[in-house]
């Protein structure tokens, strides 16, 4: 089901079809130095992740990560999306691409779209990212889209530091 389309772009619902390619991107080695290692190390893995992360989120918010696909041929290249962590009060977006797809422009069209579906169709008046305090271009490329460096913040209680910004509407 199609969320967003952007000029090059189309993100959609993700399905349990899309464990294969969940799989792969969860063990890219810039998701597991960047985001963290999930653990998820089968098709049946990945599928159960979708139906409790993504999937979930869709019943439980009417948002969550959406697949990103090229519009002229619908080949997945990463995801996008709208996530609520209990860690983080506000609600916060997230992406990661396919290394064969960076440079291309394709994360930031297709945040640039994510972040005004959330304002405009979820009503959010304030959305937030988080990202490595090493992560270059997913700071650049949170900054071209509007959201300024607020602070660091330790998630998960093992001293490890995680760049928070953020976008007020």
């Amino acid at each position: 089901m199609t969320v967003l389309a952007t000029e090059r772009l189309v993100l959609r619902k993700l399905t349990t079809d899309d464990a294969g390619f969940y799989l792969r991107l969860v063990n890219e080695p810039s998701w597991l130095q960047f985001i963290g290692d999930k653990g998820i190390r089968t098709v049946e893995a990945a599928r159960s992740a979708l139906l409790n992360g993504p999937m979930a989120m869709y019943e439980s918010h009417g948002f969550g990560f959406y697949m990103v696909e090229l519009k002229d041929s619908a080949t997945p290249i990463g995801m996008c999306g709208l996530i609520k962590r209990e860690s983080l009060p506000d609600v916060d977006i997230g992406y990661a691409f396919m290394p064969d797809f960076w440079g291309k422009g394709y994360a930031c069209e297709a945040a640039s779209a994510v972040l005004a579906f959330g304002h405009k169709t979820c009503g959010l008046q304030r959305i937030v990212a988080i990202t490595a305090p090493d992560n270059q271009q997913s700071i650049r490329l949170l900054e071209k889209i509007g959201l300024q460096f607020e602070g660091l913040l330790e998630l998960k209680g093992d001293g490890e530091k995680t760049k928070l910004f953020a976008r007020q509407f």
